[in-house]
């Protein structure tokens, strides 16, 4: 495991959208089949680039590109500004759908539900498929969970698939609530790990 730099982005971008492409929350955004490798890929960049957690965050990967952990430090935003939604700009047009203003009422809300203390918010981790269960993602979230245990600072993430809520709460992490905005739509469980 090392910290990636900006020569790291395509893998990385490429690793996360085979291991987000059945994600709930990313069927839901990205709505239509034949566009979501392309409009998460966008996101993935733009939240790599864009937003400069490759240059300001901390982003774990592998020497092979296979997986990535992607972590914003504290003091970690808690709404984007008006600049930061032109960044995803080229993300919309593969994210419209029928479902476009739930989408937005979710998204909200997990936004609305980050914690107002100061944590290290863990934004991603994916792993591609083939090789999920083989402990690359601990691998992956460990540096940071290390930094939180000894500067004692709590660490939060939201899940948005109900079988990872254990390999989670195997890393310290507790549930602490469920988000949905009505039938039919994902619920997404976001939790907090305090210092241990």
């Amino acid at each position: 495991m090392r910290e990636a730099g900006r020569s790291d982005v395509k893998g990385i971008v490429d690793a996360l959208c085979s291991a987000f492409f059945d994600d709930p929350v990313a069927a839901f955004v990205f709505h239509y089949t034949r566009y979501r490798r392309v409009g998460l890929a966008k996101f993935f960049t733009a939240l790599l680039t864009g937003y400069g957690y490759i240059d300001h965050g901390e982003v774990w990967t592998t020497g092979d590109h296979m997986g990535a952990a992607i972590w914003l430090p504290p003091p970690g935003k808690t709404q984007a500004g008006l600049l930061d939604l032109f960044k995803l700009l080229p993300v919309i047009p593969y994210a419209l759908s029928r479902d476009s203003i739930k989408v937005s009422r979710l998204l909200a809300k997990i936004e609305a539900s980050k914690p107002r203390e100061e944590h290290w918010y863990l934004s991603t981790l994916g792993v591609v498929p083939d090789l999920q269960g083989h402990g690359i993602g601990s691998s992956l979230i460990r540096p940071v969970l290390e930094k939180c245990d000894s500067a004692g600072m709590p660490a939060y993430l939201e899940s948005s698939k109900e079988r990872n809520i254990p390999f989670y709460r195997s890393h310290g992490f507790e549930v602490v609530r469920e988000l949905s905005v009505g039938r039919g739509t994902p619920t997404v469980w976001p939790m907090i790990r305090r210092p241990m």
